[in-house]
This record gives structure tokens, C-alpha cells and sequence, in this order.
């Protein structure tokens, strides 16, 4: 088996058979070039009839329905397990690849005996470019000047922008150092060498913390300029929520406890914190705002 496709679902049925409908055309595309491909869905115990859709629809794809929602690192972790392909590629249900997406991966990805992962670019429904598409380890000084949004005043320096990588072109291949969990394109023998997702990690962070597993696992991550993908993003959790900022900064303090320690890690902790506090208090304003408003 060549590729095995992972998504992790919760109730976002419509996207969800867009995002299969894409990868069905895909995998056609890999099939008439000699591979082969195998789709996986983990379903998070949605509500809205996504299991009775792909059942329907999609009958050639594999089926894990589970019980209560796991969260993403474990229902993916679920599907890998169980995935025979030589390279996996966790995919976003809110997500449409092209027809020529997994093709070009492959036949990239098997030239380079270091890859050890791989994104490429992502724009969203309106065809605007994601900056997440391909990013930085976040250090505490990359995080500082990200969470405090001061990145915004260098976007094409290294040093400044060093999350958003803003110093390399999103139109030519590069080396990066971290992966979007929209798409994750990962060789299995490495994940067999450093590790699954951690499961510590509920929703958002599992894709930076494996990302940094791999580069220190000797293994390269590639950003693939030969095709791209759209992301709908967030429709699960709404980025300007509160949920969203308390799952995303918990997250991110996960990180820095595991791969930061002494003054650095301790300085991390703290901007984390303070972006806590801050964008908790950004969001309960504007949800005041809007009811003072209506």
C-alpha cells in the first residue's frame, strides 16, 4: 500500500463529503499511475449524520465510528495504527484536495530519503493564502512575537515573523520546521521511529509537537509548492471563540513544558499566559459588544 488517508471527524457532514468526494478523485488519479491508496474516517461521535453519509456514499472508505469524542490526536492515532500505507496523510474534514494533490505528493515525496514530513499550501474558501501553511518551531521569542501579534510589523523577517516563516516564498518549495495538522503528509517509517501523535494534547499543538519529534528524529519537513489545497478552517471551533482561545494557549503551554525548560521555557509560560488573559478578555468584550449591540 502506497498512501492512507486519515481524516478525523465531528459534525461537519457537508464538509466532510466534500473532502471525501476530493480524495475519492485522487485516489482514481493514484490507481491509473500504478499506486495504491486506502481512506480512513474517525468519526468523534457526531450527531449530525456524517456516519450514515459515508456509509451511503462512500462505501470504499473505512468506517471508525467511535462511542464519545476522543479528540483528535487519539482518533487519528486510531487509523494510524491500523494504516498499511508507506506514507500518511492526516487530513482536515473541512479541507478539498486537488486531483493531482496526492500524486504529486508521492512521487515528491519518494525522492527524498530524508522527508520525514510534508504540507503544502493551503488558502481558505475565498481563495486567500494561509500564512499556517507553513511555520516555525515556536521558541519563546517566536512565540512572544507571535502571540503578542508584533509580527504583523516584519512579516518577511526571519527573526520576527520566525512562526510564520514570513523570510520564505509560499510559491517555492522549502525546508520548514513545523506541519499544519489540516495536512499532514508523514512517512509511516518515521512515525514508527519517533512516535504517533501525543495524546496528551486534546485538540490543537499535536501537530507542532510531533512536527519537532520528527526534525529531532534526523528527519526533514518539506513545504511543497507543486499544489495546494483549500481549508475551510475552524468549523468546528471558531477561531475567534473563547473555546478556541483557551484550547489553543492550553496547548501551546503543553508544548512549551515538554520541549522548553529553565528561563526559556519559563518566559514562554508567562506570554502564554498573558495571551490567555488577554484574548479571553478580547472575546467575553466583543460577545458584550454584540449583545449591547443587537
Amino acid at each position: 500500500m502506497d498512501v492512507s488517508v486519515i481524516i478525523v471527524n465531528y459534525n461537519v457532514e457537508h464538509f466532510l463529503a466534500q473532502c471525501l468526494q476530493s480524495v475519492r478523485q485522487g485516489m482514481e488519479v493514484l490507481k491509473r499511475s500504478g499506486y495504491s491508496g486506502e481512506t480512513f474516517v474517525v468519526d468523534n461521535h457526531s450527531v449530525d449524520g456524517s456516519c450514515a453519509m459515508v456509509r451511503a456514499q462512500f462505501p470504499e472508505v473505512e468506517l471508525l465510528a467511535l462511542e464519545e469524542n476522543l479528540g483528535f490526536s487519539k482518533a487519528n492515532n486510531l487509523a494510524i495504527l491500523q494504516a498499511q500505507g508507506r506514507w500518511v496523510l492526516l487530513l482536515n474534514p473541512d479541507t478539498v484536495i486537488q486531483e493531482d494533490t496526492l500524486i504529486k505528493c508521492l512521487e515528491y515525496a519518494d525522492n527524498q530519503p530524508k522527508l520525514g514530513g510534508m504540507g503544502v499550501p493551503m488558502v481558505d474558501g475565498n481563495g486567500v493564502y494561509l500564512p499556517e501553511s507553513k511555520r516555525g518551531i515556536p521558541t519563546p521569542s517566536a512565540a512572544f512575537w507571535k502571540i503578542s501579534g508584533l509580527y504583523r510589523l516584519a512579516p518577511r523577517s526571519a527573526k520576527i515573523n520566525r512562526y510564520y516563516q514570513g523570510h520564505l516564498s509560499q510559491d517555492e518549495t522549502h525546508c520548514i520546521e513545523i506541519l499544519s495538522g489540516a495536512f499532514m503528509w508523514m512517512r509511516k517509517e518515521s512515525l514508527d521511529a519517533v512516535g504517533v501523535l501525543d495524546e496528551t494534547y486534546f485538540m490543537y499543538g499535536e501537530d507542532i509537537d510531533l512536527s519537532w519529534r520528527l526534525i529531532k528524529g534526523g528527519w526533514e519537513n518539506h513545504y511543497f509548492a507543486e499544489t495546494s489545497i483549500i481549508h475551510y478552517k475552524g468549523e468546528s471551533t471558531k477561531k475567534g471563540s473563547l473555546n478556541y482561545v483557551l484550547v489553543f494557549y492550553r496547548a501551546m503551554q503543553i508544548f512549551a513544558k515538554t520541549h522548553f525548560s529553565g528561563p526559556g521555557g519559563q518566559v514562554m509560560h508567562a506570554v502564554i499566559q498573558w495571551a490567555i488573559y488577554v484574548r479571553a478578555a478580547l472575546a467575553i468584550g466583543s460577545r458584550i459588544w454584540k449583545a449591547i449591540s443587537l
